[in-house]
């Protein structure tokens, strides 16, 4: 694919076409929006592609994000960062994903099954 590749790592199309990887629900730059649904990116089947990619790596998750973030911002010229942020990080679950459930860590469970809670 040609292109230029940013500093977040968004590849933009020499012509302004959707990337050939927009099956994956890339973001098209500079609007921002998914190459697939043409929703703001990310978009929710992109948000769960994250989630599972980086499973609980949020650290390296919200690097990604901050720099997609901050590509962003750049683009769109947006003055107020709050809207762009909650479109960024806004989605995150509090706690990384553990044994597929979203929900909150319940420190009145025992029988923590990875073996991890307190002794």
């Amino acid at each position: 694919m040609t292109g230029v590749t940013d500093r977040s790592g968004v590849t933009r199309a020499a012509n302004g076409a959707a990337p050939e990887w927009a099956g994956a629900h890339a973001p098209v730059t500079p609007e921002w929006t998914c190459g697939t649904c043409a929703a703001e990116w990310p978009c929710a089947p992109r948000r769960e592609q994250l989630l599972a990619e980086y499973g609980v790596d949020r650290a390296m998750l919200s690097v990604y994000l901050g720099a997609c973030l901050a590509a962003a911002a750049e683009d769109l010229h947006v003055a107020g960062a709050t809207s762009l942020r909650d479109r960024f990080f806004g989605w995150l679950p509090r706690r990384p994903l553990s044994g597929g459930s979203s929900r909150p860590h319940d420190s009145s469970t025992t029988g923590d099954a990875a073996g991890s809670g307190p002794a």
